[in-house]
C-alpha cells in the first residue's frame, strides 16, 4: 500500500525540488558566464585540487562527483581540450587512468572559487539562519548516508 505524501509533505518536497534545481542552475550560470565552467567542471577541479598529487583515478573520480564512468570520460575529454586536465596511465594498473589537474586548471579554479563561494553565500547560506543551515546540513547528510548505503 502506497503511503502518499500529505499536503504539508508535498509542499516541502516540491519546495526542495525547486530549490535544488534553481540553485544548481544559478550557480552554473554564474560559473559559465564568468569562467566558462560548468558546475561539474568546477566540482572536478575542486576534487583534483584537494588530492595530494592533484590527480585521481578516473573510476574513483566518477564516484566522487556522482557521474557514470562514461559521462565522466566525456566531461574529462572536454576539460582536456580546454587545458584544465590531462589523462595519465595509472602507474600501479595499466588499465586504469588518472585525471590530472594542470596548472591552467588550478589557476582557473583559484580565480573562480571566490566568485562561486560568494554565489553559494548569496543564494543559500546567508538566506538561512545558522540553525536553519545546520538543520539543512544534518538532513542532507542523513539522506546521503541512507542513499550511499543502498549502493
Amino acid at each position: 500500500m502506497t503511503r502518499w505524501l500529505n499536503k504539508e509533505q508535498q509542499k516541502h518536497w516540491r519546495a526542495y525540488l525547486a530549490m535544488s534545481t534553481m540553485l544548481d542552475e544559478q550557480l552554473s550560470r554564474e560559473l559559465q558566464a564568468d569562467f566558462g565552467l560548468t558546475i561539474t567542471d568546477y566540482e572536478i577541479l575542486v576534487r583534483l585540487s584537494e588530492s595530494p598529487c592533484r590527480n585521481i583515478r578516473m573510476s574513483e573520480l566518477a564516484d566522487q562527483v556522482m557521474l557514470s564512468r562514461s559521462r565522466l570520460s566525456h566531461q574529462i575529454d572536454r576539460m582536456e581540450k580546454a587545458g584544465f586536465v590531462t589523462r595519465q596511465a595509472c602507474p600501479d594498473d595499466r588499465r586504469g587512468q588518472l585525471a590530472v589537474l594542470t596548472d591552467k586548471g588550478f589557476k582557473t579554479l583559484e580565480d573562480a572559487a571566490p566568485n562561486h563561494v560568494q554565489g553559494v553565500r548569496d543564494h543559500l547560506v546567508d538566506l538561512l539562519s545558522a540553525e536553519e543551515y545546520a538543520a539543512l546540513g544534518r538532513a542532507a547528510a542523513k539522506v546521503a548516508a541512507h542513499l550511499d548505503a543502498l549502493k
